[in-house]
This record gives C-alpha cells, structure tokens and sequence, in this order.
C-alpha cells in the first residue's frame, strides 16, 4: 500500500478511536433506570436507536441529559427583597425562584448517595 493509503487508514482509525473514547466518556456516569413514557415517544426513541444503530438506553440518557440542561436554563429569577451582593454598583437580589430549591434538593439527593 502506498503512503498515501497508509496516512487514510491511520486517520480512519485516530477518528474511530476518538468517537470511542468521546462515547466512554459521554457514558461514563449512565446508570439503567425504569421509566414511565408514552407510547408515541416510544416509538420515536426506538426509531432513533434504529436509525443511529444505538442502544435505546443511551438515546434516552442523551435526550433527557440535554432536556434537563435546558430546563434549567428556563427556570425564572424571581428577585426576592433581600440583596445578596452589589455588582457594578447594582443590587442583586435573592433569588426565589424554584432554582435555588432545585439547586439545594439535588445538593441533598448527591450529599446522600455520596456522590
């Protein structure tokens, strides 16, 4: 085989590699949990699986990964009467939204699986 080939074949198998090792890691804290859902949904996951030739779990993992993530980028400020720091000459105010209960429950829930 001429250099050329040999060059396409070492590049083929560096990109395998690091989908590999992006995958490993991207999995690495996947844990199977049991989960209600409907049907419809089902049946888009297994099309998913299906057309990306993955495991249903790791699809679900990904997708509900990615919908927590935004959640929490929607979830409201609601300023509450108490200022917590001044910032450029501007007051911020505690927030009293859902978030910091949010924050504070999975604080616990780590805390308690010693996590």
């Amino acid at each position: 085989m001429n250099n050329q080939g040999d060059q396409r074949h070492q590049q083929g198998f560096s990109q395998l590699l690091g989908s590999w090792e992006k995958r490993s890691t991207d999995n690495a804290d996947l844990i199977a949990t049991t989960i209600a859902i409907h049907e419809p949904d089902q049946i888009k996951l297994q099309a998913l699986a299906e057309l990306y030739q993955l495991p249903e779990g790791e699809i679900t993992g990904h997708l509900l990964r990615h919908a927590l993530k935004a959640l929490e980028t929607e979830m409201p400020y609601i300023p509450g009467s108490k200022v917590i720091r001044i910032e450029e000459g501007d007051e911020i105010y505690e927030d009293i939204g859902p978030l910091p209960r949010y924050l504070e429950a999975q604080k616990q829930l780590r805390n308690k699986v010693g996590v």
